[in-house]
Order: structure tokens, then C-alpha cells, then sequence
């Protein structure tokens, strides 16, 4: 299926329902819940997925699982999706919060043809087949670290929001704390108490967070300087450090190239 509502089809007695959506640049789906758990796949482009508990940056070529019943928000950066609603309890293995995942190519291909179904697609038969083997594949990926998380507070989720939104290497704790009306030391302990983490780590963080976005337009040397690194070893060395991979993985150039050898 193709563009259709979720809400149009969420009755029919199937545990897998494959959608596949097309969304303008910068779109928003602001704040909803599914009753189903679903695997999001961005195809193309990077999302970036909200909670109360945190916020998930997705690069291209990977997906997120998002529990069911969690009410979430998605910003969409030039991205096609192609999303499986799943039973919850098909999936009674399904994470409790939302996780990043890497897309083997077999799942990839699986969900290309999944999205070709109709709703009430037949479960002999290789439609059926590829509906349960798609389970299985989800259930083997491992986690990836693209994510940071928010305060319980509303005062400090305000502030790392605003953060997220528009991150700046220059804030400092003492700018943090004169808004909290704390003192540095006190903003700085519940902080840690909320996130696990300082505010300057969470916010270096969340500057790499940033990047992934904008490595979509940008050089790895731009991004760099953009989020305040003294030089682009310096940002790659942070990158790598925190992502497990380099940016360059992550640049328009690098991503044209792959899918050309595939092609």
C-alpha cells in the first residue's frame, strides 16, 4: 500500500501492515500514538523522532522502532517512508522505548515488496511468507546509539528542545543555570539526575545529533565548523567516537556512490 491512512485500514485482521508514504520536505506529523507498534524505515532522507523521554535522529537507510501506544512526533527531511504497523502482540520481543536500527539489505528488499501488498493480502503463499520473515529480521537487528535523551522536568525539556533545535557551541552552564533561576552547581546536579549526563555532554551530544541532518547538504568539513569544532579531524574523531561509524558515512556523496554500486 501506498499513501494510505493507517486509520483506514488499522481493522483489518492482519498482524503486518505494510504502508509505504511520500513526504514534502520538512514535513511535520505532529504529536500522535498508533496502536500498533511500527517499524519506521526512512528510504530516503533522515527523521528525527520525538517522545517525552528523548529524541531519535534517524540517518538514511535505517529505521526505528517505535513501541505501541507511544506518542511520538516526526520531522521528516526529505524523506520517503516505508512503515510496517505491527500487532503488539506479534511482536511481544518489541522494545519498550524507541530504538535505531540498521536495515540489512535482505530487510530492505523485504519491505520494497511488502508495500506492494494490499491490505488484506493473503497469508499462504509468499505474501504471507514475507510478512513473517520480516518479523524475523527485525528481531536481529542491533541497536544503534542515535539518540539523546530529555528531561522529566518541563523547565529543563524546554531548554534541551530549544537546544535540539537550534544547538550552539557556544552555550555554557552558567547561561543553562541564570535561566533556571539555579545555581550552577544545583542546575547542574539535577541535570545529571534527570539525563544521566552533564549539560556539556549532553549537549556535544546533541550537536552530533545535529549533524547527521545537515551532513545531508554540507561537507563534513562545514558541519564541523558550523557545530563549533576546531577542525574537521576533531568533529570526525567526536563522531566516530559516539556513532561507531565516520561522518563521511553519513554525506550525500558517499550515499549517490553506494547506491550506484548497488544499482
Amino acid at each position: 500500500m501506498k499513501n494510505v491512512p493507517l486509520a483506514d485500514v488499522d481493522h483489518i485482521d492482519r498482524a503486518v501492515l505494510p504502508i509505504g508514504t511520500d513526504y514534502p520536505p520538512g514535513h511535520v506529523l505532529d504529536w500522535h500514538e498508533h496502536r500498533r507498534a511500527q517499524f519506521l524505515y526512512g528510504a530516503t532522507g533522515v527523521m528525527v523522532v520525538d517522545t517525552a523521554d528523548g529524541t531519535w535522529t534517524v540517518p538514511p537507510e535505517r529505521a526505528v522502532l517505535i513501541p505501541a501506544a507511544t506518542r511520538h512526533r516526526v520531522h521528516m527531511l526529505g524523506v520517503s517512508t516505508r512503515s510496517l504497523y505491527i500487532e503488539p502482540a506479534a511482536v511481544p520481543w518489541w522494545p519498550v522505548t524507541c530504538t535505531v536500527v540498521d536495515v540489512s539489505a535482505l530487510l530492505r528488499e523485504l519491505l520494497l515488496a511488502a508495500v506492494g501488498f494490499e491490505a488484506d493480502y493473503g497469508l499462504s503463499g509468499r505474501e504471507g511468507a514475507v510478512a513473517a520473515l520480516l518479523l524475523h529480521e527485525i528481531a536481529e537487528r542491533a541497536p544503534l546509539p542515535f539518540h539523546v535523551g530529555i528531561p522529566g522536568s518541563a523547565e529543563l525539556a524546554r531548554l534541551c528542545r530549544e537546544y535540539l533545535a537550534a544547538p550552539d557551541a557556544t552555550v555554557t552552564n552558567t547561561a543553562w543555570a541564570a535561566r533556571t533561576a539555579m545555581s550552577e552547581r544545583a542546575f547542574t546536579r539535577r541535570f545529571r539526575s534527570e539525563t544521566g549526563d552533564s549539560p556539556a555532554v549532553w549537549r556535544a551530544r546533541a550537536r552530533l545529533l545535529a549533524s547527521v541532518a545537515l551532513l545531508r547538504t554540507a561537507s563534513v568539513s562545514e558541519v564541523g565548523g558550523r557545530l563549533g569544532y576546531a577542525s574537521p579531524a576533531a568533529f570526525t574523531a567526536a563522531f566516530t567516537r559516539t556513532f561507531g561509524r565516520p561522518p563521511s558515512r553519513f554525506t550525500a556523496n558517499r550515499r549517490d556512490a553506494g547506491r550506484g554500486r548497488r544499482s
